[in-house]
């Protein structure tokens, strides 16, 4: 397996779903790393390292130590892919590992990590943005950016590990509740209703500045 320099930031990104197709590769590339076809996991380090680093630095806010931590969760993935039992897509399970070896990194360094909007454009806003920020017109959305990113990244710092991670996954990634569920390991429940507390939250903590 190749580990050195896996992350390229500004590659092609995979998509944070799967379709059928997808889903089938995976397990076949799975099967062959199983079968000790190193070059098959390679294959999907290559598929999924864009997307686990975007997860990995909006979970530290730190390139430095997301490039680590991604590397760090692709030996994890490559040495307990064994255990996948292939009842679910390959990428929530990374996640999964992304997620608490993020976690188990900002606990141990008490690193405060934000969410990011460095490469964030006008033409993104609306997608990479909660709905709550973007109700506004093209010709103010510059400034806009520039401001939200120092207040919401204040805002961030404030949320708990849990109610970041919800933050991190079903706004910025895009994963339904039912795949954030399995990635942070509780039900769709206590996903929807984390991610509605901590809208709540940061539109609480971000109230002088919206209105």
């Amino acid at each position: 397996m190749s580990v050195e320099g896996i992350v390229s930031y500004g590659d092609d990104v995979s998509s944070g779903t799967t379709s059928e197709q997808s889903f089938n590769e995976d397990h076949c590339l799975i099967d062959r790393v199983k079968a000790n076809d190193s070059t098959a996991f390679d294959a999907l380090v290559k598929k999924y390292r864009e997307r686990l680093f975007s997860i990995v630095y909006n979970m530290t806010s730190n390139r430095d130590d997301a490039f680590d931590i991604t590397q760090e969760v692709f030996i994890k993935a490559f040495r307990g892919i064994k255990n996948f039992n292939g009842k679910s897509a390959f990428f929530t399970w990374l996640y999964r590992i992304a997620i608490n070896t993020s976690v188990t990194q900002i606990n141990k360094t008490r690193l405060r990590r934000f969410f990011s909007l460095e490469t964030l454009d006008v033409e993104n806003t609306q997608k990479a943005c909660p709905e709550y920020f973007v109700g506004m017109d093209s010709a103010s959305k510059p400034l806009f950016l520039k401001e939200l990113q120092e207040n919401l990244n204040i805002a961030l710092q404030k949320l708990s590990n849990k109610h970041r991670s919800v933050v991190v996954l079903c706004e910025i990634e895009g994963l339904s509740s039912a795949q954030a569920a399995f990635v942070l390991k509780c039900s769709e429940g206590t996903v929807r209703s984390r991610l509605h507390y901590a809208k709540e939250q940061l539109k609480s903590y971000l109230q002088n500045y919206l209105h």
